[in-house]
């Protein structure tokens, strides 16, 4: 396993991790100059920022700084309830693999989506393996886009708390078989990402790493899981603070030749939204090279 005590060169910090400082949404262009102001040489950030600054504005600061970005968020909730939905959540997606390959991302990252309507707190239905087959056609439609773009697509899947509103693909097990069901040839076209707040808990974890091998492991997400968690969403812990063997996990990804950033991505409203982005980002660097 690679020694992160000496320096942060494999730290990437996802822009939620620091989206608010003292409780005050941030500009992604300030978020990305404290990073680059600290050496930190990678991020990741969501849409919805890059949309706010610009995607002009970010592609342009991303170069300045040589910042790289582990991954981008997020692309995915293909499941819909009638066609129309199908179409827009599919043009959409095409969107997300556009800018990421404008801002050169090493993937565009998948949260599949869930029971259309669930997450605004009206489900159309409680079909779920109907969402899991539109995800399934989704992902293999919005491959085939990627693959021309040569834009990576890593689909993440989420605890199994998510299942109806968010990801429908809740196992590592389950994402690595709608890859092998859409890119049997491992052509690094598809993947997944191994975020360790959703998998952590998985008795098949380690058995489907190794089957996921260097081909299909394409991002590494870390945070920690508290005791008592008092919000399933946004109370996820800096890493060391919980539970999760975060050492262990990353030693499986890398016995299979992943040699990626360490993705920080902690949503936190009571805690860490609340503190200074510099403190955040310092406790982030500490504790990436403390390897906890």
């Amino acid at each position: 396993m690679r020694d992160f005590s000496q320096d942060h060169r494999w730290l990437s910090i996802n822009t939620a991790t620091v989206r608010k400082s003292r409780g005050v949404e941030q500009p992604l262009t300030e978020i990305l100059e404290a990073c680059a102001a600290r050496g930190i040489r990678a991020v990741s950030p969501w849409r919805d920022q890059v949309a706010a600054a610009g995607l002009s504005v970010i592609s342009k600061l991303v170069k300045t700084h040589g910042l790289e970005l582990s991954g981008y968020c997020r692309g995915g909730m293909f499941p819909a309830a009638d066609a129309a939905g199908l179409k827009a959540a599919h043009d959409d997606n095409r969107r997300a693999v556009d800018e990421a390959c404008e801002l050169n991302a090493a993937c565009l990252v998948l949260v599949v989506g869930g029971l259309p309507g669930a997450l605004a707190g009206k489900a159309a239905h409680k079909d779920i393996a109907l969402s899991r087959s539109q995800v399934h056609d989704g992902i293999a439609a919005l491959l085939e886009y990627a693959r021309a773009s040569k834009m990576p697509l890593a689909i993440e899947p989420l605890h199994p708390m998510y299942a109806a509103d968010r990801a429908c693909i809740n196992t590592l097990e389950h994402a690595l078989d709608v890859c092998d069901a859409l890119d049997p040839s491992k052509t690094g076209a598809l993947g997944v990402a191994v975020d360790v707040y959703h998998v952590w808990w998985d008795p098949k974890l380690e058995a489907q790493i190794r089957r996921a091998g260097k081909e299909r492991l394409l991002a590494f997400h870390v945070c920690d899981w508290l005791t008592p968690t008092t919000d399933l969403l946004n109370d996820r812990g800096m890493m060391g603070d919980g539970v999760i063997a975060i050492p262990t996990i990353r030693g499986w990804v890398e016995a299979q030749g992943f040699a990626g950033y360490s993705e920080v991505e902690i949503f936190s409203t009571g805690n860490w939204w609340q503190r200074d982005t510099g403190e955040v980002l310092e406790t982030c660097i500490a504790r990436h090279r403390s390897a906890v």
